[in-house]
């Protein structure tokens, strides 16, 4: 496309149609970000649930091994008082000496259960405290849900709101567009939003930082509409220096 064409387009306009379109671009942003901070906040309730429901299933697991080696070790102290008894009524030495071997061994083995039952009932314990403080944790978590939430909506409607209101601010700026150049400004706006406008900044592009002629610059002091050779975005006098 050429770099300029022989139409009037004030720099104030298109300041006020640049400035326009980047608040509501800013503003379509953020009403994209509140159903995705609304998602985060719901993760984060979900995430904590699902750390109370590990840390329970844990105690759980460990309750019930707790539990096992109890009854393995009631088992084992009910054979030992048997053999015992066994021991008391031995018919020879040999008899003897095996129960007493055989008691020997189970005492040990008792004696290494019970030390694994004590660990084991510490680690309940301390299972017990993460359980505790899970479930704190998810209180925590589901309390800043119900403000949060609160929070995003609140600036959704807000933003809704401004955005209303931007829309109607852009209208009316459109409306002033010279009509010969409303086809090309939808397309290049449609197509690249508020890139479709750049300034002149220290005679570069704003919007691609392209050096730019000095007819370039002068077409655009006119208020002549003129585009960027290299991005094609309408470019514009940032301040009013119209000659």
């Amino acid at each position: 496309m050429a770099a300029s064409v022989p139409v009037d387009f004030d720099s104030r306009l298109l300041r006020r149609l640049h400035r326009i379109h980047q608040q509501r671009a800013d503003l379509q942003s953020q009403a994209r970000r509140g159903p995705l901070q609304l998602k985060a906040v719901e993760a984060t309730v979900t995430n904590a649930q699902t750390e109370v429901e590990r840390a329970a299933a844990v105690l759980k697991k460990t309750k019930m091994i707790a539990d096992e080696k109890q009854l393995q070790l009631q088992s084992r102290e009910a054979h030992l008082r048997d053999l015992n008894r066994k021991l008391n009524a031995a018919a020879s030495n040999r008899e003897f000496t095996l129960l007493k071997e055989q008691i020997a061994a189970d005492e040990q083995a008792n004696s290494v259960q019970s030390d694994e039952i004590f660990e084991i009932l510490e680690r309940l314990d301390a299972l017990n405290d993460e359980l505790d403080k899970t479930k704190a944790q998810l209180a925590d978590v589901e309390a800043d849900k119900v403000q949060r939430e609160a929070e995003i909506r609140k600036r959704q409607q807000q933003v809704a709101f401004d955005l209303e209101r931007v829309e109607i601010q852009l209208e009316e700026a459109e409306a002033e567009i010279p009509a010969v150049v409303k086809a090309d400004y939808r397309r290049l706006v449609d197509a690249r939003g508020e890139e479709a406008l750049a300034p002149i900044e220290n005679d570069s592009c704003g919007g691609c930082s392209q050096t730019l002629t000095t007819q370039v610059v002068s077409q655009v002091m006119l208020s002549k509409l003129t585009y960027c050779p290299n991005c094609n975005a309408i470019l514009y006098q940032q301040e009013d220096t119209r000659i």
